[in-house]
C-alpha cells in the first residue's frame, strides 16, 4: 500500500514538473531570443544557450521607442486602475453581499449582465465622450473607464457572502461601529485574499489592454504595449529587439505576482476548501 502511494506522489510530482518546464519554456525562449541577434531564427540547429547581447538589445529598446515613458504610463495607469477597481469592488461586494436596500437584486442582476456586452460596441461613443472631456491622447482617458470592472464587483460579492458571517457584522453594530467602520475592520480583513487575486488579475489586463490605449492615445504618450508594437511596425522586424523589449515588459507582472503570491494562494487555497 505505502508503495503504491509513493509511486503515485512520483507520477504526480513529475507531470507537475513536466508541466512547469513546458508552461516556463516560452519564457525561456523569449529570453534566449532577446540575448542574441535574430540570425539565430535562421538557423537550423538553434542554440538553446542565452547569449551575451540581453543588455545591448535592451538599450536598444529604449534608443528606439521611449520605453521609459511606456514603462511609466503603463505603471500608472495599471497601478491607479488595480487600486480603484479592489477598492470600489470591495465596497460594492459588501454592500451587495450584506447590506439590504431597495432594488439591490436587480441592480446586481443588471450587472453581471453588462459582462456579456462585448467591449468593441463601446468604443465608439467612448471615444466621442473622451474627446469631449478633452482626455483624447490622454492617462486619463485610459484610467478614467476602467475604475471599476463588473467582473470585480462579482467577484467581490460571491467572495463577502461565505468570507462575512452576518454575526460579525450585528456585533459591530452592537458595539457602536458604522458601515463604513465594518467595512474597513471586518470585511476588508476577511475579503484579503480576494482583492489580491483581483488585484493580480486587474493589473496583468490592464497592463496588457492594447486595442483601447490604441484608438486613445497618441506615439508622444504611450502605454507598453504601444511601445512594443512600434517596435515591430517596420518593414524589417528585428526579432531580438522585440522579445527584449517583451522581456522587459514582463519583469513589472512577475513582480506584482511575487508581492501578492502568497495571498493569491491563499485565496485559491480557501475557495478549494469551501468547494
Amino acid at each position: 500500500m505505502i508503495a503504491r502511494i509513493g509511486r503515485a506522489n512520483f507520477f504526480v510530482y513529475a507531470a507537475l514538473v513536466v508541466f512547469v518546464l513546458v508552461s516556463f519554456f516560452p519564457f525561456y525562449w523569449q529570453f534566449l531570443v532577446a540575448s542574441r541577434d535574430a540570425s539565430m531564427l535562421t538557423d537550423r540547429i538553434p542554440s538553446l544557450v542565452p547569449g551575451g547581447n540581453f543588455l545591448a538589445n535592451a538599450a536598444r529598446v529604449f534608443d528606439v521607442v521611449a520605453f521609459w515613458k511606456a514603462l511609466g504610463n503603463s505603471l500608472i495607469v495599471s497601478g491607479t486602475v488595480t487600486l480603484t477597481t479592489v477598492l470600489f469592488s470591495s465596497l460594492a461586494g459588501f454592500a451587495f453581499a450584506k447590506l439590504r436596500f431597495r432594488g439591490s437584486n436587480p441592480l446586481f442582476v443588471f450587472i453581471v449582465v453588462t459582462l456579456a456586452v462585448p467591449t468593441q460596441l463601446g468604443i465608439i461613443p467612448l471615444f466621442i465622450a473622451m474627446s469631449e472631456f478633452g482626455w483624447a491622447g490622454h492617462l486619463q482617458a485610459v484610467i478614467v473607464p476602467n475604475l471599476v470592472t463588473a467582473f470585480g464587483v462579482f467577484w467581490m460579492r460571491q467572495y463577502t457572502v461565505d468570507a462575512v458571517p452576518y454575526e460579525l457584522i450585528e456585533a459591530a453594530r452592537v458595539d457602536g461601529c458604522s458601515v463604513f467602520r465594518i467595512f474597513v475592520n471586518v470585511c476588508l480583513p476577511a475579503v484579503r485574499p480576494a482583492a489580491a487575486v483581483l488585484a493580480m488579475f486587474t493589473f496583468m489586463m490592464s497592463w496588457n489592454d492594447f486595442l483601447w490605449p490604441l484608438i486613445v492615445l497618441n506615439a508622444e504618450n504611450p502605454t507598453v504595449q504601444l511601445a512594443l508594437e512600434r517596435l515591430q511596425s517596420g518593414y524589417y522586424v528585428d526579432y531580438s529587439l522585440v522579445l527584449a523589449g517583451t522581456t522587459l515588459a514582463t519583469i513589472p507582472i512577475l513582480i506584482v505576482f511575487l508581492l501578492l503570491g502568497r495571498q493569491i494562494v491563499a485565496g485559491i487555497m480557501q475557495g478549494a476548501v469551501k468547494g
